[in-house]
């Protein structure tokens, strides 16, 4: 199967930008910031544990009227609502489905796995995730009581697996640059984007950053 993970822009991976659902706002309002940011983002995360499968369903078809490609959802947990929807891929967190039973089942699917240390990062690799989000790297309200990771443990997992690792928590786009010069594939956003006073403007500031973004020295990053 095609890796549509690794967008090229002159032969060089582009790097990418994911949204994530906050799980706290109305379906009617999600949709609203959609119509404006959707155009600005690589990947659109649906991640609402108060959702019931028909919810998914009415959402998928109404992104998808709006234009959202359908390789461009990524559901949060719910295999079978990714599986019959046939969209991007499916986000398996910690507590979710093992991947090596996924990947059994459905073997064509594209998994990213939420993970928290280097040796998660490497077993899930070789588990089979096709990509891994991997956090809080900065200081974040959300967990507010846990201390960042930092981008020492994102260089580090970054050297330790060969797919793609995206970085979340607290990432802001003046900060977009130090993530990517640790070799991120890219950065995640969750209240950044959906809470912030002007979700199109923020998100085209990521992307700014973003496009500009063309590595550093990974050694120069200390903590």
């Amino acid at each position: 199967m095609k890796n549509h993970f690794y967008p090229l822009l002159g032969g060089k991976p582009l790097k990418q930008l994911h949204a994530i659902s906050t799980g706290n706002q109305e379906i009617s309002e999600f949709l609203e910031k959609m119509k404006q940011i959707h155009m600005h983002l690589d990947y659109i995360h649906l991640r609402e544990r108060g959702w019931t499968a028909q919810d998914y369903l009415r959402v998928i078809e109404k992104l998808h009227k709006m234009g959202v490609k359908l390789n461009k959802i990524i559901i949060n947990d719910r295999v079978d609502v990714a599986i019959v929807t046939k969209v991007g891929g499916v986000q398996l967190p910690s507590h979710s489905i093992d991947v090596t039973k996924v990947k059994h089942h459905f073997s064509t699917i594209r998994i990213g796995c939420s993970v928290h240390s280097v040796e998660e990062a490497i077993q899930r690799e070789e588990d089979g995730a096709d990509y891994l989000l991997y956090g809080h790297i900065f200081s974040t309200k959300s967990k507010a009581n846990v201390a960042p990771r930092g981008l020492k443990s994102l260089r580090n997992v970054v050297r330790n697996v060969k797919i793609p690792v995206i970085a979340i928590g607290g990432i802001t786009p003046q900060n977009v640059k130090s993530v990517i010069d640790v070799g991120a594939t890219g950065i995640a956003a969750m209240t950044g984007i959906f809470l912030a006073k002007d979700a199109k403007r923020t998100v085209i500031e990521y992307r700014k950053f973003l496009d500009a973004g063309n590595g550093g020295n990974l050694d120069e990053i200390t903590s």
